[in-house]
């Protein structure tokens, strides 16, 4: 049996009252959710990382998920675009070096299948791995790649492991809701995919789901079965990534999460 672990791993975007409320609760692990004018202007996102990280807390970032409205596509078939996400990649690799932390990032986010290039298809896999290759050509670990919903970096996509991780050998962030939701909310499958995908998993969106839409739930109100997952991923890092209401500054469902996941391994015997 563990000693006690608190798992207090929290989200937040970099907002002054929003990392005063996360930082009440002492975290170990905190996630900064960024907007493209944070990574942009620079300055009050790497003083908000400084200051969690004098604090003790293990900061990561996420990558900015939009530009003007539309969300990031590493398969666009617009060149425009394409030059625009690595870009911006690139100024998020250097970061990440330069302040000592990781980003989570999306190849895509949850595309139609119906668009030519986000057909699952082991071509179109080896496509995004070809593609994925020139960020990490740069980026190198910087990165922690997350699963969507939907699409070729998803799990519903059968050569997702075997044609684009395993040959990239790739780090990724595994999303346990997004997982869930892509496999048509079967617990037997999601645990096929965190046994196999164990070797690349460095870092872990907990999350709660009813398997059919994104709704981001706290632990204990979806279908998810948190007494197979728990022991899987409870010795790496992760954040709760709980939806918030209002303006988000105020974490509670993520400090329920918390209290709920820590229930869910002393109940398992593995942490007292």
């Amino acid at each position: 049996m563990e000693r006690a672990v608190d798992y207090i791993r929290l989200k937040t975007n970099i907002l002054n009252h929003c990392v005063e409320d996360r930082l009440k609760y002492d975290p170990d692990i905190v996630e900064l959710h960024l907007e493209l004018p944070d990574l942009l202007e620079e300055a009050a996102l790497r003083r908000t990382i400084v200051r969690l990280q004098e604090q003790g807390v293990k900061v990561y970032l996420h990558q900015p998920p939009k530009l003007e409205g539309t969300f990031w596509d590493l398969m666009t078939g617009d060149a425009a675009f394409y030059d625009q996400y690595m870009d911006v990649s690139r100024r998020l690799a250097r970061i990440c070096r330069e302040e000592r932390v990781r980003s989570v990032i999306h190849a895509h986010y949850a595309y139609s299948p119906e668009q030519p290039l986000h057909r699952i298809t082991a071509t179109n896999s080896q496509e995004l791995r070809r593609r994925i290759e020139h960020v990490t050509e740069f980026a190198g670990d910087a990165f922690l790649w997350e699963d969507t919903i939907h699409g070729l970096f998803s799990y519903e996509n059968p050569y997702l492991i075997d044609e684009v991780v395993k040959p990239l050998n790739l780090p990724l962030n595994v999303d346990v809701s997004h997982a869930f939701i892509a496999l048509g909310g079967d617990n037997d499958k999601l645990r096929g995919v965190l046994q196999a995908t164990r070797p690349y998993a460095q870092y872990y969106h907990l999350v709660d789901s009813m398997g059919v839409a994104h709704d981001s739930l706290p632990l204990g109100q979806g279908r998810i079965d948190w007494r197979m997952v728990a022991p899987l991923v409870a010795d790496r890092d992760f954040i709760f990534e709980i939806s918030l209401p209002d303006d988000h500054s105020d974490c509670t469902r993520m400090i329920e999460s918390a209290a709920y996941f820590r229930g869910v391994l002393a109940e398992a015997g593995q942490i007292r």
